[in-house]
């Protein structure tokens, strides 16, 4: 069982950035790929992001150049680089962790991007 919290969502002005952190329970983080995903209201929720172990990460076409996603297997932790944040980027962000069938969730963390 793997428990995922994020944390790092706020309310923040258009142009600005913000950073999500996701702590991950567990001692077999690093062979986990972790994602991040967002659900804006009315919206289906989308992949923003994500990393497998040692391999290269994958963005949406909406955030590339703008987000970055990187991990820390040392600290169990994945994170979210938001820069030039839009209006559009507002949602519920959440953080999923995938290793063959096992799939994981945190709870969620708001994002609002308004001026």
């Amino acid at each position: 069982q793997v428990q995922l919290v994020e944390s790092g969502g706020g309310l923040v002005q258009p142009g600005g950035s913000l950073r999500l952190s996701c702590a991950a329970s567990g001692n077999i983080f690093s062979f986990y790929t972790m994602g991040w995903y967002r659900q804006a209201p009315g919206k289906q929720r989308e992949l923003v992001a994500a990393i497998a172990s040692g391999g290269s990460p994958n963005y949406a076409d909406s955030v590339k150049g703008r987000f970055t996603i990187s991990r820390d297997n040392a600290k169990n932790t994945v994170y979210l680089q938001m820069n030039s944040l839009k209006p559009e980027d507002t949602a519920v962000y959440s953080c999923n962790a995938k290793w063959y069938d096992l799939d994981y969730w945190g709870q969620g963390t708001q994002v609002t991007v308004s001026s």
